[in-house]
C-alpha cells in the first residue's frame, strides 16, 4: 500500500486534535498506529478512511487523492472495523455479509452466499452461519465483522482498536483472525494498543503523542526506539 498525507490538520471545539502530521509510506502490508489515549491515533484513522475530513492537508491513499474522491466511491475501495461490532443485530450472521454485497457491489444472492460461505470456513466461523448477530460472543461478533469487511475485496482495511471492549481470551480470538489478514495478503491499516500483536502483525509502525507523529518506521523501531518519547511509552506498557 502507499500512504501520503501532507500537512494534515483537524480541530474540535477549538482544541487541535492533529498537528501538522506529514507521512510517506510504500510498499509496506500492516501498519500499526500507537500511542496513548488521546494522541489523535483514531482521528487520523477516521481521515484516512473519509469518515471525517481533514481542516488543512492533504491525503492520498494508494492511487486515490482523498480531496478529489467521492466517499461512496471509496467506501467501495475499503474496508473498516470499528471499536464495537455493526452488524444487525436480528439479522442471521450470513445475512449480515450477503445484505452488504448485494446493495454496495450488486452481487446476485447466489454469488454472496458462495463468498460469505468460503470466508466463514476459512476463518472458523461457519459453525456460526445460522445463528443472529445477537446470538455471538464479543469476539465472535468482532470476526464477522472483520470477515464483512473482507467479503468486499478491499484495497485495504482500516481497523480501530478492534479489540478494546473484549476480553483477554477474546482478544486473542480477534488478533488471531486479522493475523489471517496477511495470509490473504490484505493491506490493513490498525490503531491498537496491543504492541505485541503490533510487532506481529505490522511491517510499520507510526508512534503519536499530542496530535503528531513523534516517531515511525519499520517494526524494529518497536526493539529499538530512538525518541525518548517512544522509550517511555513502551516502558509504561510493559512496565520496564
Amino acid at each position: 500500500m502507499k500512504l501520503t498525507v501532507e500537512n494534515l490538520n483537524k480541530t474540535y471545539d477549538g482544541k487541535e486534535i492533529l498537528k501538522d502530521i506529514n507521512l510517506h509510506i510504500e510498499d509496506r502490508s500492516g501498519i500499526a498506529i500507537i500511542g496513548a489515549s488521546g494522541a489523535g491515533k483514531s482521528t487520523l484513522l477516521r481521515l484516512l478512511s473519509m469518515i471525517e475530513t481533514p481542516d488543512s492537508g492533504t491525503i492520498h491513499v494508494n492511487n486515490h487523492n482523498l480531496a478529489e474522491m467521492a466517499v461512496d466511491e471509496y467506501y467501495k475501495s475499503i474496508g473498516f472495523v470499528f471499536q464495537s461490532h455493526t452488524l444487525f443485530p436480528h439479522l442471521s450472521v450470513m445475512r449480515n455479509i450477503t445484505l452488504i454485497l448485494e446493495k454496495v457491489h450488486g452481487k446476485t444472492i447466489e454469488e454472496s452466499e458462495k463468498i460469505a460461505m468460503e470466508l466463514l470456513e476459512k476463518f472458523d466461523l461457519a459453525e456460526h452461519v445460522h445463528k443472529t448477530a445477537n446470538q455471538l460472543s464479543g469476539g465472535q461478533s468482532q470476526r464477522v465483522s472483520i470477515v464483512r469487511s473482507l467479503s468486499l475485496s478491499p484495497e485495504l482495511m482500516f481497523l480501530d482498536e478492534p479489540t478494546s471492549a473484549l476480553d483477554p481470551v477474546l482478544t486473542q480470538e480477534v488478533l488471531q483472525t486479522i493475523l489471517k489478514l496477511r495470509d490473504e495478503h490484505m493491506n490493513f491499516v490498525i490503531v491498537t494498543h496491543e504492541i505485541l500483536f503490533a510487532k506481529k502483525a505490522a511491517d510499520y509502525i507510526i508512534f503519536m503523542k499530542d496530535g503528531r507523529i513523534v516517531e515511525m518506521g519499520d517494526v524494529g523501531i518497536l526493539e529499538n526506539p530512538q525518541t525518548v518519547e517512544l522509550k517511555d511509552y513502551l516502558s509504561n506498557v510493559f512496565l520496564w
